[in-house]
C-alpha cells in the first residue's frame, strides 16, 4: 500500500483501505500483519478522534523533542523521527475472523508520518489459520 504524506508528522487512518485489503484476500480466518517498511514512521492502533490525534503529536514532542541534540543528526538530522518509531512500533497484527478484521468499537489503524512529507509504503500481509 502506497501512502504520500502531507507534514512533518501526521496520522493516517488507514482501516478502510486494510480492510478492503482483507476483504480481496478472500480469507476467512486468520492474521492480518501491517507493517511500515521505514525507520521514521509506524504503525499504531488507537482511536480516531481529533483532540486524540493531536494529543498523541503533542506526546512525541515532549518526549522526544525535534530540536535536541542527537548524534544521529551528524548524519541525517532526523533523529527524532528514528526515536520516536522506537516508542511507537513499526507494525501490528489483527485477527481476522469470518473475513472482518476483529477491531474493538473505537479502533483504527494509523499510518503515522514521523519525517514527512514523504511517499511511504505499507506492507499488508494476510496469513490463513
Amino acid at each position: 500500500m502506497d501512502i504520500h504524506t502531507t507534514t512533518r508528522t501526521e496520522l493516517i487512518d488507514i482501516t478502510d483501505r486494510v480492510r478492503a485489503i482483507v476483504k480481496e484476500s478472500n480469507i476467512k480466518n486468520g492474521i492480518c500483519v501491517i507493517s511500515t517498511r521505514h525507520t521514521t514512521s509506524s504503525i499504531i492502533i488507537n482511536e480516531n478522534e481529533r483532540g486524540l490525534r493531536n494529543d498523541i503529536l503533542e506526546m512525541m514532542e515532549e518526549l522526544v523533542p525535534e530540536n535536541k541534540s542527537y548524534a544521529h543528526n551528524q548524519i541525517d538530522n532526523n533523529a527524532h523521527a528514528h526515536l520516536r518509531a522506537v516508542l511507537l512500533g513499526s507494525g501490528a497484527t489483527i485477527p481476522v475472523e469470518d473475513g472482518h478484521l476483529v477491531l474493538g468499537t473505537w479502533q483504527s489503524i494509523f499510518f503515522v508520518e514521523l519525517d514527512g512529507p514523504r511517499n511511504r509504503s505499507v506492507n499488508v500481509k494476510i496469513i490463513e489459520s
